[in-house]
């Protein structure tokens, strides 16, 4: 009984986002979300609003059925998103570009 919730084009970049994931793959959901919640990280914000919305999706998907207490963060995925461009002015008239890098994460919920 998988519920999965998908964020895509996230402004951070892959890297940085794994850090977080890592750190909640495997975990039941009650303690993903306490790791969540207290790591000082942009990508843990994110990663907790995703959670959230993995539980609701279960929550709907089996109509009550589901015990919340026992869904395990089964997988978590942090995929390179498109890259957007920009360009900043250096000296002597010289521009270097900027890459602003996205993701996409998709969480994966199980029971356990």
């Amino acid at each position: 009984m998988e519920a999965t919730a998908r964020l895509r084009y996230a402004r951070i970049t892959p890297r940085k986002a794994r850090v977080a994931a890592n750190a909640v793959r495997g975990k039941r959901v009650d303690q993903a979300m306490s790791i969540l919640a207290f790591a000082p990280k942009k990508s843990a914000r994110m990663l907790h609003k995703l959670l959230i919305s993995a539980v609701a999706n279960a929550e709907h998907a089996h109509k009550g059925k589901l015990d919340v207490d026992r869904l395990l963060v089964r997988s978590i995925q942090v995929d390179e998103g498109p890259t957007a461009k920009r360009w900043r002015a250096r000296a002597m008239g010289r521009a270097t570009r900027v890459n602003k890098k996205t993701a996409h994460i998709t969480i994966v919920l199980d029971e356990a």
